[in-house]
């Protein structure tokens, strides 16, 4: 027993390890795709350091890649104490790994030189795609990803595309003198909210869920019949109309999107006067939704 005891941790880790370089890779070839193959020829920035580098790129020609990673270095040791060391060393394998497939790999492969609308609604659909995928490792592509992940830390309640995309509107407005039209801000802009966009459906989207608020004078009943139709727990609070100062129970139902029509009818069904409320929940954790997760640590 001693000995298997040993020998889980290693699977563990070198299963995370194979998690970790796969979404390195897969989400590098994303990031690429998203800047390289559709946002480099279509004279737009579409913000972070990525988006400064293709600027300097257009200006002087300078590599996308290892412009990115030289950028990444002051950035790197300013965020060091918030991000802490686990971070920023998987952050540092992340941004070579995406420098060896923008400068080494995607220059050998074609890129898009149609439609700037379109070039900017896909590089926003990948390059979200791709630090969605690398941020859910507990990972980042540096730059900017150092300030928004700090800014995450400090402050948790901010998704991280609204904080994405406020940091990438000072850059792409600097498109607009290098690239000498109004165009490349507003395309930058357009791939800037689809990569938020993309990274808060990808990242909280899998597991958002129905919030259903019932207000009736037979809480325990809705209660029970709601677990009877979908198998879901309520909690029932005590309340009191403030109109009719009547004694009420309001019932917190957590369920899935399919589940919520179950939800309202079983409320309905046994108190057709409930007040039932349903609202989004962009993250569910708990008994029956997503365990909580203590391993990714910044």
């Amino acid at each position: 027993m001693k000995i298997f005891g040993k020998l889980l941790p290693d699977r563990r880790s070198r299963r995370d390890a194979a998690l970790d370089w796969a979404s390195d890779i897969a989400g590098s070839i994303f990031y690429s795709v998203g800047i390289y193959t559709f946002a480099k020829m279509a004279d737009f920035a579409p913000g972070g350091i990525s988006g400064l580098a293709l600027i300097l790129n257009h200006l002087w020609g300078l590599p996308i890649g290892a412009t990115s990673l030289v950028i990444n270095l002051p950035l790197i040791l300013l965020s060091y104490r918030i991000v802490g060391r686990h971070f920023m060393l998987k952050s540092i394998r992340t941004i070579i790994v995406s420098t060896l497939f923008l400068d080494f790999v995607f220059p050998l492969l074609p890129v898009y030189q149609g439609d700037q609308l379109l070039a900017s609604l896909f590089s926003g659909l990948f390059f979200g795609l791709g630090l969605a995928v690398i941020y859910m490792r507990g990972s980042s592509t540096g730059g900017t990803d150092f300030l928004t992940m700090s800014i995450k830390a400090l402050r948790p309640h901010l998704s991280i595309g609204f904080v994405t995309m406020a940091i990438d509107l000072v850059i792409i407005l600097l498109g607009w003198p290098v690239f000498g039209r109004i165009d490349s801000v507003l395309y930058g802009l357009i791939a800037a909210f689809v990569t938020s966009t993309v990274i808060d459906k990808v990242m909280y989207g899998t597991n958002a869920g129905k919030l259903a608020i019932i207000i009736t004078t037979h809480g325990q009943q809705v209660a029970n019949r709601i677990d009877e139709v979908c198998s879901r727990g309520s909690t029932v609070i005590r309340a009191r109309g403030s109109y009719t100062e009547m004694d009420r129970q309001v019932l917190l139902c957590a369920c899935s999107k399919a589940e919520s029509y179950k939800v309202r009818l079983a409320a309905h069904q046994t108190d057709p006067s409930a007040f039932v409320m349903i609202t989004e929940t962009s993250e569910v954790f708990g008994e029956g939704f997503i365990e909580p997760e203590e391993n990714v640590k910044l």
